[in-house]
């Protein structure tokens, strides 16, 4: 049962000791895609936090993306000096993160991750986020995404 995923346990507790303001929800269908979250909850794609995990030289980065935008990994490299940056591959996902591909938390990792939050999910007053398998979801705000992951705001695709 999703409700009792291991992942899923281990992210609503580090919610909680972050005192984060939303609540976990649980899918009925898989949301594996920001325009399958966005379908499910009724709102803008664009609202939907993509955790991303990336490689860079072995060094793995967090990139919450808007579902609104794909990550120009060259220009994220260049503006935060990441050298090789690419897409992790699954197993790299899962040994960062203790999550699989497709319900990948901003929270809940074994460790702390380098963590760059899109400037554009600011644009939304509630944002959502995976919460470690992919029918689990809870609500967040782009400044709470900020704090929860020690991350900084950066622009993450070319205009």
């Amino acid at each position: 049962m999703v409700n009792d995923s291991q992942t899923v346990t281990r992210v609503r507790a580090a919610l909680e000791d972050a005192g984060a303001i939303g609540e976990v929800r649980i899918l009925p269908d898989s949301a594996r895609t920001a325009a399958a979250a966005a379908t499910a909850l009724g709102c803008e794609v664009g609202a939907i936090a993509n955790s991303l995990i990336f490689d860079a030289a072995g060094e793995p980065v967090l990139i919450l993306t808007s579902g609104a935008h794909r990550v120009d990994t060259d220009k994220v490299a260049a503006d935060h000096a990441l050298p090789g940056l690419r897409r992790g591959q699954p197993e790299f996902v899962r040994t960062h993160t203790g999550q699989a591909i497709g319900g990948v938390a901003p929270v809940g990792h074994p460790a702390p991750l380098r963590t760059l939050v899109d400037r554009w999910l600011d644009r939304y007053d509630v944002v959502w986020a995976a919460a470690g398998h992919p029918h689990a979801i809870f609500s967040t705000t782009y400044d709470e995404l900020l704090r929860l992951t020690g991350g900084r705001p950066a622009d993450v695709e070319n205009p």
